[in-house]
């Protein structure tokens, strides 16, 4: 399904800052979980009751790490890091304390410290990993992540929360987006994998066995493998299989979809609409990870 034409993306200097290498790349805690069951991937999220939440135990080491983020050592004010940069327009990062709580599912995130990104109208706030170089072209991510309202109008208004760039045909891939779509029960919001810039134009490939949900933490997964173009997503733990996208099944013109060879990669949040309501956007993230194996979202 495409998403409705945009202005074309203002060009804007980027505060950027390399990436400080593989050897100081940690680990989400969930990696330890995996290693220690034999790498299996949990089916879903821990849903422990609040009371018996372990204190955040931020990122462990581990070689598969390509970048990973919890936020818990950086100091409380605008986000800034040496590892990672800022990439805004209308927008602000800031690194501030999160009680964790979350009535409906208490289990999905823990008391720590998190990134607070706010747009003003189709204003964007990103944190950027430059330099990127996974082995193959071919990595995984995970975030988590609490959205206080998607849009409501104008009708088909599209979203980006992960983008994806480098050198190759033009292609933007965005694993993780997602478009107000009026049609759908009277109007819904729904994740999709899109795409710009490239052959196969401007898409976002919506489904609506994935609604989007406001007001709660979801825990984000995708990955991206340059042997078909694929990229495939999971939400809370749970595989989306009508969410993925390969070489010739996608949402843009009848033409092959081929991956950038990435070496950047934006984790945040820009919608494209201009006079948007809400008119602001207000998200929290949380335990970002770029990984050469599924991170999962267990502890």
């Amino acid at each position: 399904m495409r998403s409705l034409p945009r202005p074309p993306r203002p060009s804007r200097p980027r505060a950027s800052r390399r990436l400080s290498g593989l050897l100081g790349a940690l680990a989400l805690a969930a990696v330890t979980t995996l290693a220690a069951t034999g790498g299996a991937a949990p089916s879903s999220p821990a849903h422990d009751r609040p009371g018996d939440r372990p204190p955040h135990r931020g990122c462990a080491p581990s070689p598969a790490l390509l970048f990973c983020e919890d936020f818990e050592d950086l100091p409380r004010g605008a986000g800034t890091s040496m590892d990672w940069g800022v990439d805004t327009r209308h927008g602000t990062l800031t690194v501030e304390r999160s009680t964790g709580r979350d009535r409906r599912h208490p289990g999905k995130h823990r008391p720590g410290q998190v990134l607070h990104l706010r747009t003003e109208g189709n204003g964007h706030a990103f944190l950027e990993v430059d330099d990127f170089d996974a082995p193959g072209n071919s990595f995984f991510g995970r975030m988590r992540v609490r959205v206080d309202a998607f849009p409501t109008a104008p009708d088909w208004a599209h979203f980006t929360l992960v983008e994806a760039t480098g050198r190759g045909d033009g292609s933007v891939v965005r694993p993780i987006g997602g478009q107000y779509v009026p049609t759908v029960g009277g109007g819904t919001q729904l994740w999709g994998v899109g795409s710009d810039g490239g052959p196969t134009g401007d898409w976002t490939d919506w489904r609506e066995s994935a609604p989007a949900e406001a007001g709660k933490w979801t825990c984000l997964e995708w990955e991206t493998d340059a042997d078909d173009n694929r990229v495939s997503v999971w939400i809370d733990g749970e595989p989306k299989p009508d969410l993925t996208v390969t070489t010739t099944r996608h949402g843009g013109n009848p033409v092959d979809f081929v991956l950038p060879d990435v070496d950047t990669v934006r984790i945040g949040w820009q919608l494209y609409q201009g006079d948007p309501t809400p008119g602001s956007y207000d998200l929290l993230l949380d335990d970002l990870a770029l990984s050469t194996e599924r991170v999962g979202c267990g502890r």
